[in-house]
């Protein structure tokens, strides 16, 4: 076999570079291709007032644009809420923050892979300048799936599809009922010297299990550097909640007036030990009975008796805002 001569090798050598360095150079290429992709925060879909942008959700109930006429503004979606992805810091049943923590993180990852519509007719802000917008779809899927829970601002209920959602997901045991429901979610914490409440007081967000309406938590105290704060109210104030709450749902019954705020306590209390227990009640005129037991039962249907047996605590870890985030963040938070 001839030996090719010196120019030929020469060239042939020539090429075979040129193919490893093509080779190098597209290996490199994919390589910063997949770091940039890396990078990037990962984009999610989603149609603002009819109109398609891309969005990142920093967490399940939260997200920036990130390009068109509302690039860089922030949004905060109404009507549910997830928990706090910046840490471990709820905690209510046999759930530890560190579950729920996972829980919320999972919420955020559920978020970002689908596409959803979301209305803000006059891009109205909250306290923090971020965009409020409906995401009824979003909403609904993340309450289903419990990784979110129903919530108002207010002490009116959330909206119904969304109540409807969370009675299926607290029924089938999802996400965040795995492991128990209480009364009510500890939903944000506060302590006194952050400043910002009215007499030296300050409030914690409490929010129902049943229908989402908030309550605020008065208080004065001064907390700690992840110091875990707890909710967990007395039988007589859950059962007062439900005497108030029968009063107004059977406002107009015949029967009501009959009865003192202390004997429709004790009508109610005998509800939630049962039927044995509501067969002994002594009624100024046995017709009230049925009265008193339609009502009761239609409250039990909705979740209302659930909730007020429910003697579960729910917790947070405080930490201030300053300290939830980057190389300060709160020693509890890493």
């Amino acid at each position: 076999m001839r030996t090719p001569s010196l120019p030929r090798r020469i060239a042939r050598r020539a090429r075979l570079l040129g193919a490893l360095s093509a080779l190098s150079a597209l290996s490199a290429l994919s390589a910063l291709s997949a770091l940039s992709a890396l990078a990037a925060p990962p984009s999610t879909r989603a149609a603002l007032n009819g109109k398609d942008y891309p969005v990142f959700f920093n967490d399940g109930d939260s997200f920036r644009v990130l390009a068109g006429d509302l690039k860089d503004t922030k949004a905060r979606l109404a009507g549910f809420n997830t928990l706090e992805s910046y840490g471990p810091v709820h905690s209510w049943g046999a759930w530890t923050a560190k579950e729920l923590y996972v829980v919320a993180k999972m919420g955020t990852m559920n978020a970002r892979k689908g596409q959803w519509s979301c209305v803000s007719p006059d891009l109205s802000k909250d306290t923090y300048g971020r965009i409020l917008w409906r995401c009824e779809d979003l909403s609904n899927d993340q309450i289903r799936k419990g990784f979110a829970h129903a919530m108002s601002v207010t002490e009116e209920g959330a909206e119904a599809s969304d109540v409807a959602a969370q009675r299926e997901a607290i029924a089938h045991k999802r996400g965040i009922w795995a492991h128990g429901v209480p009364e009510y979610v500890l939903t944000s914490i506060h302590s006194v010297d952050e400043g910002g409440g009215h007499d030296g007081k300050t409030y914690n967000r409490l929010v129902s299990v049943v229908d989402g309406h908030s309550l605020k938590w008065r208080h004065e105290d001064t907390y700690e550097e992840c110091q875990d704060v707890c909710w967990r109210p007395s039988l007589e104030d859950r059962v007062a909640r439900l005497a108030a709450r029968l009063s107004r749902r059977a406002q107009g019954g015949a029967w009501l007036a009959a009865y003192s705020e202390q004997e429709r306590a004790a009508l109610v209390k005998a509800y939630m030990d049962g039927a044995e227990a509501f067969a002994q009640v002594s009624w100024k005129d046995e017709a009230h009975r049925a009265g008193a037991q339609g009502a009761l039962d239609q409250l039990a249907a909705e979740g209302w008796v659930d909730a007020a047996k429910s003697d579960l605590k729910s917790c947070m870890v405080y930490v201030d805002f300053r300290r939830r985030f980057g190389a300060a963040r709160a020693v509890c938070l890493k």
